[in-house]
């Protein structure tokens, strides 16, 4: 199959040949669903932390004597069943969410989100992307004349001066090819990639 190579204007200047292995391949959302996830888990920090029982600030002193009141017995205030007293099962700050994916899911699961903004014609290809200053202008100029609002961009590799003008976007992203993730790749609207990139990502995946 082949894809469309744009100019500046957004207007086909060209086409490259794809492998239908990487860009033809069945929308298979499941998968898709769970690495987009393990990708998630597996960024999270065991930053959340809890106190039980024995951590909870209270007094050692019996709030009621055991029989005769009417009410139930009770031993401390730290019981998890009294307000501020401590959780039965605390959530730790050595708390372990990842998820394993195997080489191979992830690679299928990267070839459909690929094959997918194909089919939805939300990946577009240009020959290459330099800008001649850091400038978030001259960026937004390019990006505009495409027609392109929330884009990912993936490069061979690394461009400073791209780099810097889009790190001020909030909707524009630069990747380089080694760095391409599910999540970005199904968070942005568009994908915008360079003819090299794309050699490159048919190498990874193919």
């Amino acid at each position: 199959m082949e894809l469309n190579i744009l100019n500046d204007q957004g207007q086909k200047a060209g086409a490259v040949s794809v492998v239908d292995t990487v860009f033809g391949t069945d929308f298979n959302e499941p998968l898709i669903h769970q690495i987009v996830v393990a990708y998630q888990a597996n960024a999270r920090s065991g930053n959340r932390a809890q106190k039980d029982r024995t951590e909870v600030r209270h007094s050692t002193k019996k709030p009621w004597r055991q029989k005769g009141t009417g009410r139930a017995r009770a031993g401390m205030t730290s019981s998890p069943l009294w307000r501020g007293g401590g959780r039965i099962f605390p959530n730790k700050p050595d708390e372990n969410f990842s998820q394993k994916v195997n080489r191979k899911m992830y690679r299928a699961g990267m070839r459909s989100i690929l094959s997918q903004l194909v089919r939805e014609d939300r990946l577009s290809v240009v020959e290459s992307l330099k800008l001649e200053a850091p400038k978030t202008k001259l960026l937004v100029g390019k990006l505009n004349g495409m027609g392109l609002k929330s884009t990912l961009i993936v490069v061979d590799n690394e461009d400073e001066n791209l780099y810097l003008a889009a790190r001020n976007l909030p909707h524009v992203l630069v990747l380089e090819t080694r760095h391409i993730d599910p999540l970005s790749l199904v968070h942005y609207d568009n994908v915008l990639v360079t003819k090299q990139a794309l050699a490159q990502i048919q190498e990874m995946l193919g």
